[in-house]
Order: C-alpha cells, then sequence, then structure tokens
C-alpha cells in the first residue's frame, strides 16, 4: 500500500476558492485502477494562512505513478487553477510506502 500526501499552504483569504477547485474537479479516481481512497484535510491556521493536505491510498506506488503518467491525471488537474494569491509556497509532496497496518 502506497500513501500520497501534498501539503498546500493557502492564504486566509482563498481558502473557500481552494476548498471549492477541490470539490468541483473531476478526478475520475474511482476509474483508475489501484486507487483505494482519498481525502483532503484542514489544518492549521495562522494570521495569514491555513494548512491542507490532499491524501490519497494506492494499492501500490507503482499504481500511482501510473494515474501520475495518464490521461486522468492531466485531465483532473487541467481545470484546477486557483485565483492569484491563494497558494502561499508551491505544494509540497510527500509518498510514503505503508509497512505496518494495525
Amino acid at each position: 500500500m502506497y500513501i500520497a500526501m501534498n501539503r498546500f499552504k493557502i492564504t486566509n483569504d482563498h481558502v473557500n476558492d481552494f476548498i471549492n477547485i477541490w470539490r468541483t474537479r473531476n478526478s475520475s479516481l474511482d476509474q483508475v485502477e489501484g486507487f483505494v481512497d482519498f481525502k483532503l484535510l484542514s489544518g492549521s491556521r495562522d494570521e495569514t494562512s491555513t494548512l491542507f493536505v490532499s491524501h490519497s491510498i494506492w494499492e501500490s506506488q507503482a499504481a500511482f505513478k501510473n494515474w501520475t503518467e495518464s490521461e486522468n491525471f492531466k485531465n483532473a488537474h487541467r481545470g484546477a487553477k486557483a485565483p492569484a494569491g491563494t497558494y502561499v509556497e508551491h505544494p509540497k509532496f510527500e509518498g510514503f510506502e505503508v509497512i505496518l497496518i494495525k
């Protein structure tokens, strides 16, 4: 199992814009081989920004990699343009191989 996460630092003025992009985009993940689950998480907030994390679970790292090279991936990200000033910094990717489940 593989977990893919992206951290997004979003200006507080654009939090609703960011959430709306995720709610309305057609990711087609449910049609992708090896996809298990997806969550968008909201984390810490300070006076200027809020942390969000996209959290997807895959059967394997290879399944995730195949998705990132697919037309579904390109289509899902094509319409995900945020208004200027939404991102404090470029999103940060983190990938994890699951080694223990209890």
